[in-house]
Parts: C-alpha cells; sequence; structure tokens
C-alpha cells in the first residue's frame, strides 16, 4: 500500500510539473543586429551610431556596409553589436543571456545598463539580466561589444596561431535568452556505464531553499522519440553549497544502443524540476587509452582512428568564408564529405568551430580531438607568448570548455595545447582532469602525457627535409626504407626522464608537408620542395597529381605499420592563401562552397584510408634488368569483419600488363598480414609501375610504386 500511495503521489507531482507554467523558455537572438565601432570601450554605447547590420552567428568582416577596411581591421578597435527584444513572459523568476561564443572580451549592456563581461574567447558567457529589463511588453535594447586580441590581458588565450595573418572579432556562436525558474538546472553531466547498462546523472541545481529539490527525469530515443526510461529523484536536505545542490543519480537502460562512428545512435534526457526543465542529448559510449596495447579502446574494443583536421579559425581568414561555417547544410555536407574518405575522427584543430558542428558530428558520427588554442612552438616559446597566462588561470578555461562540452559524444579526448613545450598545461590539467566523470584522455601536444592513460600526439613530416636537397637514392627509400616510429612528438621534445620511449597510444595527426593552395600552387612551406623534388611539376595538374599519389603513400605507410593509434590528415578544412601575405597550409577542395575535393586527392587519398588496406613496402627508384624481387605487402584490417578477397598483384608497362598474380587472401578482425611475394623484372629496360589491388565493398583499393629498370 505504501509503494502505491508513494506512486499516486509522483504522479500528482508529474502532472501539476507538467502545467507549470514556469518552465525554461529559450528565446534565439540569432539574425541581424545593426553594428558600429569605435576606438575605446570608455564610450557610452547610447552615443553610438548603428548604420550597418551583421548576422550573428558570425564576425564583424560580415557587416553590411563594411565598417572596416583591409588595412585597418580588427585592431585597437571595439565592435559594438546592437538589437532590440521584448518579452511577454516577465514573470520568470530568472532570466539569463548566454552567448555561446565570442572573441574578444565580451562586455554586456541592457537598456544602457552594464551588465558583465567575459573576458575568454572561446568558451561561454552567461549573465543574469532579469534586473535590467523593461516591464513585461515594453521593448529592451541588447549591445554586445568585442575587442580585439591586443586589447586582452595576457592572462587569457586569444587563439595565437603562427600561420594566421587576420584575428577577427566577433559572436561567431549562437545566442539566446534562457528564462526559467528556481530550482534551475545549472549543469548537467552525463556518465555513460556501457558495462551496467546504466547512465551517471549529476546535475547542478541553483537553489535558495536547502530542502530536498525533487527531480524528474525520462530518456526517449532522440530519433524515434520512443520513452525507454522515466523516474524522479530528490536531493539530500541540507546540502547547499553556494546556492547550488547536486542531483547524482543512475538510470538503468537495459538494452541501450551503443554510439559508434558506424551508429551514432543518440537519446534525449529530459529533466525538470518545479520550475525548471532541461534537456541534454547524449550517446551511451565509452572510449579509453589502452596502455597495454597503444590503441584507444571505444566502448571496450580496440578501434582505428582514421582522420582529419579542421582549422576552423584559419578558415575564418579564408577569403571564400562568407557565411558557411554557419549553415547547417554546408556544415552537414562538410561532415558528410569527411565520411566519403573513410574518416571516423577529426581533430578541431587550435580552437573549436560553433557548437552545432558538435551536434552535427554527434548525430553524423565522429570521434572529435577538441583542441584548445595553445600554440606556443619548442621550449621557451609559451613563456615569450604567454607570459602571464599560468596554470590556474589556464585551469579556468579549460574548466568552463569541459562544462559545456562534457555531453558529447563525438568528444572522446581533451587536447590541451598543440606543438608547445611547457610545463603549464600539464599544471592545468591536474587541476582539472577529475571534473569529467567518464575519464577521456588528454592530449598536452610537444609537452610530457600527465598520465599512461592519456594520448601523446605526433607530426612526422618527413617531407620538410627537402625544403633542401634530397639524397641521390631517391626520396621513397630515403623516408620509408626503414620502419619509423612516429617522431616530432613529446619523445623528440619533452623526452622521459628516464629514457624510455612513452607508450601512450600515439595520435598522428600532421604529416603531409606537401600542401598546395587550391588553385595547385604551392603553400610558403612546400614551393622548395616542389623545387627540389618534382621541378618537373611545372602545372597545377601535375603538382596536384604529385601530392595525392605522395600522400596517399604516406598514409598507407604509416596506417599499415601500426605505429599510431590514430592517423589523421592535415587538413581537411582549412585557408587557402595563393595570394600575398601566402599561406603556410591549405585544403583539398577545389570548389570551397559545393565541396568538391580536388580529383587526384579523392582518386588516391581516399582509398589509401579504406577499413582494408594495402601497402606495397617497396620503395626502389630503380632496378636492374632480369633481377629477383621479395616483394613485401602489407594488408590491414580495420574491422571486425573476416575479409576473405583476391589480392591482385600487376607489374605494368605503358599501360599494359606484363605480370599478374592473383593471390587469396583472408584478414581476420583487426588483423595485420604481411605477404611475401617473388618477382622476376624483365630484361625489358624502360618505366614501370607495381600494383597491388583488392576490392573491399565495390571499392577498388590500390598501393602503387613507380620504378625504372635500367
Amino acid at each position: 500500500m505504501r509503494k502505491i500511495l508513494i506512486t499516486i503521489v509522483l504522479i500528482v507531482f508529474y502532472c501539476a510539473w507538467l502545467k507549470s507554467d514556469n518552465k525554461r523558455e529559450q528565446i534565439s537572438l540569432n539574425g541581424n543586429w545593426k553594428i558600429t565601432k569605435s576606438d575605446t570601450t570608455i564610450v557610452s554605447p547610447n552615443s553610438l551610431s548603428f548604420n550597418s547590420e551583421a548576422r550573428v552567428p558570425g564576425l564583424v568582416d560580415m557587416a553590411l556596409p563594411a565598417i572596416d577596411t583591409q588595412d585597418t581591421a580588427y585592431q585597437n578597435t571595439v565592435y559594438w553589436y546592437k538589437r532590440n527584444f521584448t518579452l511577454n513572459k516577465s514573470d520568470a523568476e530568472l532570466v539569463y543571456l548566454k552567448i555561446n561564443k565570442a572573441q574578444f572580451h565580451t562586455r554586456v549592456f541592457i537598456n544602457g545598463n552594464f551588465v558583465g563581461e567575459n573576458f575568454y574567447n572561446f568558451t561561454p558567457s552567461l549573465f543574469n539580466i532579469k534586473d535590467f529589463l523593461n516591464p513585461k511588453g515594453e521593448e529592451n535594447e541588447l549591445i554586445i561589444s568585442v575587442g580585439c586580441k591586443e586589447n586582452l590581458p595576457d592572462t587569457v588565450t586569444h587563439g595565437y596561431d603562427f600561420e594566421k595573418i587576420k584575428y577577427i572579432p566577433g559572436i561567431y556562436d549562437d545566442v539566446k535568452l534562457i528564462l526559467s525558474g528556481s530550482p534551475f538546472i545549472q549543469n548537467v553531466q552525463v556518465v555513460p556505464d556501457i558495462k551496467n547498462m546504466k547512465l551517471r546523472v549529476v546535475t547542478e541545481l541553483l537553489t535558495k531553499t536547502s530542502n530536498k529539490v525533487k527531480l524528474f527525469y525520462t530518456v526517449n530515443e532522440a530519433i524515434s522519440g520512443k520513452e525507454i526510461a522515466k523516474g524522479a529523484f530528490s536531493t539530500a536536505k541540507g546540502k547547499n553549497i553556494n546556492n547550488c545542490q547536486i542531483a547524482d543519480f543512475n538510470i538503468n537502460l537495459n538494452e541501450c544502443k551503443l554510439w559508434s562512428p558506424e551508429t551514432p545512435f543518440l537519446y534525449d534526457l529530459k529533466l525538470s524540476t518545479s520550475n525548471d526543465k532541461s534537456q541534454t542529448r547524449f550517446g551511451m559510449r565509452s572510449f579509453e587509452a589502452c596502455k597495454d596495447s597503444s590503441v584507444f579502446l571505444l566502448n571496450g574494443k580496440p578501434y582505428y582512428m582514421r582522420g582529419t583536421n579542421v582549422c576552423i579559425f584559419r578558415f575564418f581568414e579564408d577569403s571564400n568564408r562568407n557565411s558557411l561555417p554557419w549553415n547547417s547544410t554546408w556544415v552537414t555536407k562538410l561532415h558528410d564529405q569527411f565520411k566519403e574518405m573513410h574518416w571516423n575522427s577529426i581533430r578541431y584543430c587550435i580552437g573549436f568551430p560553433p557548437e552545432r558542428w558538435y551536434e552535427i558530428a554527434d548525430s553524423i558520427g565522429f570521434l572529435i580531438q577538441d583542441e584548445y588554442p595553445v600554440w606556443s612552438g619548442k621550449k621557451g616559446g609559451y613563456d615569450r607568448l604567454f607570459k602571464g597566462l599560468n596554470s590556474t588561470h589556464l585551469s579556468n578555461e579549460y574548466s568552463a570548455w569541459m562544462r559545456e562540452r562534457w555531453n558529447h559524444p563525438c568528444v572522446v579526448i581533451w587536447d590541451a595545447q598543440n606543438e608547445s613545450v611547457n610545463d603549464t598545461t600539464a599544471k592545468a590539467i591536474q587541476i582539472v582532469s577529475h571534473l569529467d566523470l567518464s575519464n577521456r584522455p588528454w592530449d598536452n601536444g610537444w609537452a610530457a602525457p600527465v598520465s599512461k592513460s592519456d594520448a601523446i600526439e605526433a607530426h612526422p613530416y618527413l617531407f620538410a627535409r627537402y625544403m633542401k636537397h634530397p639524397k641521390e637514392d631517391g626520396y621513397l627509400k630515403e623516408m620509408f626504407g626503414k620502419v619509423r616510429n612516429p617522431s616530432n612528438d613529446p619523445n623528440d621534445h619533452s623526452p622521459s626522464p628516464t629514457g624510455k620511449r612513452y607508450t601512450n597510444p600515439v595520435i598522428l595527426n600532421e604529416y603531409g608537408w606537401l600542401w598546395l593552395n587550391r588553385d595547385g600552387s604551392p603553400t610558403t612551406l612546400t614551393d622548395k620542395v616542389y623545387e627540389t623534388l618534382f621541378p618537373h611539376a611545372d602545372t597545377p595538374e601535375k603538382r596536384f597529381e604529385i601530392y595525392a599519389k605522395n600522400l596517399g603513400i604516406l598514409t598507407e605507410y604509416w596506417r599499415a605499420h601500426r605505429k599510431a593509434a590514430a592517423v589523421m590528415h592535415f587538413c581537411g578544412l582549412g585557408y587557402s592563401r595563393p595570394k600575398s601575405p601566402r599561406g603556410q597550409t591549405s585544403d583539398n577542395f577545389i570548389d570551397i562552397q559545393n565541396l568538391k575535393y580536388e580529383p587526384h586527392f579523392y582518386k588516391y587519398v581516399r582509398p589509401a584510408f579504406s577499413p582494408v588496406g594495402v601497402m606495397f613496402d617497396f620503395w626502389e627508384k630503380q632496378v636492374s634488368p632480369g633481377c629477383n624481387l621479395n616483394l613485401s605487402i602489407y594488408l590491414i584490417n580495420d574491422t571486425y569483419d573476416l575479409v576473405e578477397n583476391k589480392l591482385k598483384l600487376r607489374l605494368i608497362k605503358d599501360d599494359k600488363i606484363v605480370i599478374e598474380k592473383q593471390i587469396i587472401i583472408d584478414l581476420k578482425e583487426l588483423q595485420k598480414k604481411i605477404l611475401e611475394i617473388p618477382l622476376t623484372i624483365p630484361m625489358e629496360e624502360g618505366d614501370y609501375s607495381l600494383e597491388a589491388e583488392l576490392i573491399y565493398k565495390g571499392e577498388s583499393i590500390k598501393s602503387v610504386r613507380e620504378f625504372v629498370v635500367n
């Protein structure tokens, strides 16, 4: 009987909660805003004249009419955004303004009154504006100002990038109003427990009362809406710290479906108090670094990451960017195009795109290495570039970042920095790592890993040596004649005091150094490489083909030897700056609006990233007529399927097959296999090529080597 009474009470309370008028309401303030600029923050917003408009979210260079010129933009300037709004729900106990991300130095004014400021540039701003609002039905004026990176204090990060020229201010993520009541659901962290088929939920409830707070929950499948769990939880009486109570409880999710890039199954968690409601999308998945085998485990099983990089802040300065980063259709197609390349992972590199990108990555299925925009280079660079940014300052930024991002199933690696040697980022990681109850691994750039359960990243730019002169025996043999460990990593820049190599899983997320701009011209980092190695490549078409073939070979090599847990191309999206000031890198599109890949890149690099791969371990520039070769062919299987197939080996001269062999192969799950195949080279001299080909799911996967017989 007691259980029945409790159930009836819960039902009554639940029904009353459903009828409550004081539930959360969210109002988007995205759209066209008025915009102007001034030379200083010491100015009354009421004295400004707003004669242009700019889109929010977006950047200040999108203003029409333009308010800057190329020569004067983005230095020692303050940009002011303005729009009006009216609230018909003035009885809301709490009214917050949330700005997902804006740079640089966000300041907010309501009806001429200063509300507050946020110096952080890559994490949300949240302001309580209730006391500054006009009465119900009256119009309110909202003004948000942002500055330039030169105006920031040295205690915050500003996204310094050695290879950028513009740091364009703007409100580059969503803006919204949140109207609600108390107890207010301030933050939710979901912690999937796939072993026990449970979801741990840790909820921060903002409330002035020390009485128990009842929290209702439901879990639904995101697409179908099917309800799979519901219930209620009460906080402990009297536990109220800084007007905040914690609700920490578990939800049984028997027979739940796991999230992965191959099956990105999502759920919605809906939470409600008597006066507030919140919804969080999540996926049931686990991700960890396997200390024993130097691979990553996704949902408890070894998983090889194949992927790319997105440098969103470089793309922000691309001449063809326009409003593309805020076009959901375009961003979705971009991620679909990444999937087309057999990529299952992305590093959001040296900074974060808008929040919508993470939602798309959740739904399409990508593993995200989320990189905080700290880049200072070799030893001494951090102290020179970030003099005032100590570990406490940085940990505060890291904490704000984690709290905003930790429910995304796509985010699997916290990346503290890029290519930096320092002690500060490690100390900041140690301060905040316990906050993530899912215990994701961290990456600490060129600095030593903080723990054995973290990752390290390597950037083995083998082609960079050819900015000078190659050796006479051929560049492929020089680079690949022996099995290498990935280099340009913490082992090189921050070696262990014991002298032993770090055994953490290696993320190889940069390795090309053959970049071409979208028009086929070399970049500042590659023009000497093309002059040195490929002087005959005197047209864009020839350079594109050389780039693609060699990038395919590099990809084959790093994947085949299994020295890295992740192999990720740099980069899938960046800028293209063929004219002065020229850029250092580029992506591989020739039509950024329609996301059309350069054809040679698609032809040669896509197969190199196939889940089932093949590599010819043959690097000779020339061989003698009639010689006997013992060819090694590497086969890898990234999947959990048994692959039974035919491998075709061909020797080709003048587009004609001279020799062809077929070998029946079978590859077990995650297997690497090396085949040794004898081959006698013909006596006829000339240009030849070797092909090893297999067909996987209808796609031709080839490894090709070109050489001369003489």
